[in-house]
């Protein structure tokens, strides 16, 4: 039962865009500010349930987009299935958090304004994913 619930969360976790950095040249701070397009690509992933130990591979593994799209002025994030709106933003010194929701599961994406790295977690009441990347500008 509970392998079941993990390989739906999987397949939700197919469909929605949260993951993924494309690594490039070097870029200047003021490309991860918020006020740029970004491509980015998922690297490494993490599967995590409750009592038990996570599961590390590849985001194709369990289902995550190789690429997505952040959208600041849109407040969106896109995939090559889907979007998700971006319903909390918030700016600090060194890093931007995107929070949303997407079809029962909550998500936070965590940008490095300097490097622009990420990691995002996508979680329910019954674990959670955590996937590591970098993001380039448009």
């Amino acid at each position: 039962m509970m392998r079941e619930k993990r390989m739906q969360a999987k397949r939700i976790l197919s469909i929605f865009p949260a993951a993924a950095f494309l690594l490039s040249a070097p870029a200047v701070a003021s490309d991860f500010d918020g006020s740029k397009l970004l491509i980015c690509a998922t690297v490494e992933a993490m599967d995590c349930a409750s009592g038990e130990d996570c599961t590390k591979g590849r985001p194709d593994d369990i289902g995550a987009p190789a690429f997505l799209r952040i959208d600041f002025a849109k407040k969106t994030i896109g995939g090559p299935k889907r979007s998700t709106q971006i319903l909390f933003m918030e700016k600090s010194e060194g890093q931007i958090l995107l929070q949303g929701t997407e079809l029962g599961h909550a998500w936070t994406l965590a940008l490095d304004q300097m490097s622009g790295k990420m990691a995002v977690t996508l979680v329910d009441r019954e674990g959670a994913f955590v996937l590591f990347g970098s993001c380039t500008p448009l």
